[in-house]
């Protein structure tokens, strides 16, 4: 029997065995698509040292909430810096703005207090600030971690100084007595000559912020010698280690509104300080002192009959070519409107000066502290001295001067010890010498020692005498020298009659 032959016949379409890649590949797609769709924005982050960065391992994180993590790390093309590389997650694009900051969160000890000690154990991680402006995927990161975020109500305000002193970022700024805001950071003025201060002032204290509001240093111990001792102020143990500013608000201005962040605010070294500042009414005086200014320094004050009127603002030293004599000139400002004026006319100052002259107004210097040796200029009605102006030239008004008490002291002992200096004292003394040699040999000459003698014997006569008539009868005595007296005046009388 013979067999059949096999029939071939031809399957239209795609093979079977296809079916399976097709599937891969569709499948391989989606994921890719989904990945791709569910994956956030790739960032780049410049710093200056990756410190604590681990590729894989470090979190970036908003709100302690993980939102990506570092997946590369690279240098920069001048090997200056490390550029990370982050991977955020899925609806993060908004956060990447032309101001957003980064900045790496590890452990950090100062006198300020310890903060990121959860990294310890959970290793550095990058904290993120979203911020405003353009979309951006570069951004270069804050080597530090900024001392106020975004997130926090308050105020951001710049004060000036001429120094900075202690103040340092994270110092704390205070409002009787309470914490009201902090140190942002500080930066060298255009003028080299200033130092502009940013701080950062919290709400509801931020309310607070006028116009007219006066900031002041407080660091330190604020010292000073009173008639009631010595007194010894500070604001706090934290500004007594690392500095601190406080402010005051005078009720006499409304509040400067929103755009007060445009202000720039004067830092005063401290409270006294204010005082100080406040008169901005100035006038220049000189007065010329011919004896030593040692211990008047520029800032010395000003005083009129013990109230504070100015100060010293310069002091220089005059040579005179035709006296062949130096002269010492001091600048005085004074303040006019310490001074309350009873009547309105509107009199300058300058207008005044001479009739006060006229009257008497002089200056002089004065010992303010035995204890440091300090002078002061104290301005006096002195109505007996006479007016001596040295400059009569000079472009400012010159104030009289007169010699201080103890300077006028001193000028008499020195005139007394130069009048002294002119008395011929040798010649005195020899003549002294003379005289008293003379009186030596009066007293012990030979006729005055018999004369002595003689005296003597003279008057152990006279005590025998008195001694026998006090031992004879007085009475007896007494009658015969009347009766020998009655005999006598008979005599004479029969005398005179014949």
């Amino acid at each position: 029997m013979e067999a059949a032959s096999p029939k071939i016949s031809k399957r239209s379409g795609p093979s079977v065995v296809w079916l399976i890649p097709l599937i891969t590949a569709i499948v391989g797609g989606w994921l890719i698509v989904k990945t791709l769709s569910e994956q956030g924005p790739l960032v780049t982050i410049t710093f200056k040292t990756a410190d604590g960065i681990e590729v894989g391992r470090t979190k970036a994180k908003y709100k302690n909430v993980e939102i990506g993590v570092v997946e590369g790390i690279r240098f920069s093309e001048n090997f200056s810096n490390v550029i990370l590389t982050v991977q955020f997650n899925k609806g993060t694009e908004s956060f990447f703005r032309r101001n957003t900051r980064f900045w790496v969160v590890k452990p950090q000890l100062s006198f300020r207090g310890a903060s990121g000690l959860s990294t310890l154990i959970s290793g550095a991680y990058l904290e993120i600030e979203p911020g405003r402006g353009s979309r951006q995927s570069h951004f270069t990161g804050l080597e530090e971690q900024p001392v106020v975020t975004s997130d926090e109500v308050g105020k951001k305000i710049v004060l000036i100084a001429e120094k900075l002193r202690s103040i340092d970022t994270g110092s704390p700024i205070y409002y009787r007595g309470l914490q009201a805001g902090e140190v942002l950071g500080h930066e060298l003025g255009n003028d080299s000559r200033s130092v502009y201060i940013h701080a950062f002032i919290k709400d509801p204290y931020d309310q607070l912020i006028r116009g007219n509001t006066r900031f002041w240093n407080v660091s330190g111990l604020d010292v000073s010698m009173t008639a009631d001792g010595l007194n010894v102020r500070y604001e706090s143990v934290a500004s007594m280690i690392y500095g601190g500013i406080a402010f005051d608000t005078p009720d006499t201005q409304e509040p400067a509104g929103d755009n007060v962040e445009s202000l720039i605010f004067t830092l005063y070294d401290d409270y006294r300080s204010i005082q100080r500042y406040a008169y901005t009414r100035k006038i220049n005086f000189v007065a010329y002192f011919e004896s030593s200014v040692r211990g008047l320094s520029i800032g010395a004050p000003v005083e009129f009959k013990g109230i504070k009127i100015g100060s010293v603002l310069d002091i220089s030293l005059e040579f005179d070519n035709e006296a062949t004599s130096f002269r010492i000139p001091v600048l005085l400002e004074i303040e006019p409107e310490r001074i309350t004026q009873r009547d309105a006319n509107g009199v300058s100052p300058y207008e005044s000066l001479q009739p006060l002259i006229d009257k008497g107004l002089r200056a002089r210097l004065q010992t303010g502290s035995l204890i440091t040796g300090q002078l002061y200029v104290d301005l006096g009605m002195f109505p007996d001295t006479p007016v001596k102006l040295v400059a009569a030239d000079s472009t400012v008004p010159e104030l009289p001067t007169i010699p201080s008490g103890f300077g006028a002291i001193t000028d008499s002992i020195e005139a007394f010890v130069a009048k002294l200096d002119r008395v011929k004292v040798d010649k005195i003394g020899e003549e002294l010498l003379g005289s008293l040699e003379g009186a030596n040999k009066l007293i012990n000459a030979p006729e005055v020692n018999t004369a002595v003698a003689e005296l003597d014997d003279a008057m152990k006569a006279l005590r025998s005498i008195l001694t026998k008539v006090d031992e004879a009868d007085l009475k007896a005595t007494i009658t015969a020298a009347r009766n020998a007296l009655i005999v006598s005046c008979s005599r004479i009388h029969r005398c005179n009659t014949i």
